[in-house]
């Protein structure tokens, strides 16, 4: 024995490996974070940053005149009303009927489920012209549906009805995707642990189920709202396109640059962007919200 201290079997530290960061308590084991890095910044600048920043750009060729001019048109204010109302009603609804059928896949067991579970994914791999000439040839006057609604005076197809139904079409499986890994983790003790406590069914469904599904469903709205403001295919086969009535904000920005309205149309597609960004921004901080209160729980 020398008395000094055995440091022949202590693990070798590698040369990469970072300190827990006291704020964060986090560590890259792993080597490449920096060329990940360089690499994540590279294809969000030329995908993202750099195509943005050249609309947002565009629309000042006029001036600052020409796009208060842009955004001051009523044609334009309508068309952007008519988008953005559609593709939030459209998405208030997918969240609640979103919510039902990732109910129903998750916690029941019937013939045809795996089925209609597939069924769900379909307008992810329909084209949207192809969904726009299916809801079209429904709901026109000679459809099946419009059939049979036309002569009580309900309209659907070229109205904005129309517009809102291919918004939810098109938005519910970004609902239902949201909310069904939450649901299929979601263990039943905790349901049993507050019927054990006294809570009734609709007490354990506002107090216990819905805060911990709160945050997959405010991004299952984001998502449908996002789709469903920029839609461009389905839409334009049922919403009949005319101004003041049915004409939404991405057909206005074809019509602008057919007409080599160039900047016009980029001047739509900036005051889209900043409104989408805004409403974003704040479902952003909503979930959070929701996940935090989750957390504490």
């Amino acid at each position: 024995m020398t008395g000094q201290p055995d440091t022949a079997t202590e693990p070798a530290i590698p040369d990469h490996f970072q300190a827990p960061h006291p704020a964060t308590g986090t560590t890259h084991v792993l080597p490449g974070f920096k060329i990940t890095l360089g690499i994540t910044l590279f294809f969000l600048s030329a995908i993202v940053i750099i195509p943005l920043a050249a609309l947002v750009a565009r629309p000042w060729e006029h001036g600052l005149q020409g796009f208060l001019f842009v955004l001051t048109d009523e044609r334009v204010l309508h068309a952007l009303g008519l988008s953005f109302f559609t593709a939030l009603a459209a998405a208030a609804v997918n969240v609640f009927a979103g919510l039902i059928v990732a109910w129903s896949l998750t916690r029941y067991n019937f013939p045809g489920r795996k089925l209609l579970d597939a069924l769900i994914d379909l307008p992810f791999a329909l084209p949207t012209a192809v969904a726009g000439i299916a809801l079209s040839s429904l709901y026109a006057s000679t459809g099946w549906v419009g059939s049979l609604t036309e002569p009580f005076g309900l309209k659907i197809a070229y109205t904005p009805i129309g517009i809102f139904l291919a918004l939810t079409f098109i938005g519910l499986p970004f609902v239902v995707r949201s909310v069904q890994p939450v649901l299929a983790e979601f263990e039943a003790e905790i349901e049993e642990a507050a019927e054990t406590l006294g809570a009734n069914a609709v007490q354990t469904t506002l107090r216990v189920i819905l805060p911990a599904l709160m945050p997959s469903l405010v991004t299952g709205f984001s998502l449908a709202l996002a789709r469903g403001v920029g839609e461009y295919g389905s839409v334009i086969f049922i919403a009949g396109n005319m101004p003041y009535i049915s004409e939404i904000a991405p057909l206005l920005i074809v019509i602008k640059l057919q007409e080599y309205d160039y900047a016009g149309a980029a001047a739509v597609g900036v005051i889209m962007l900043a409104i989408s960004l805004v409403i974003l921004l704040f479902l952003n901080i909503v979930q959070r919200f929701f996940a935090n209160i989750g957390s504490a729980k």
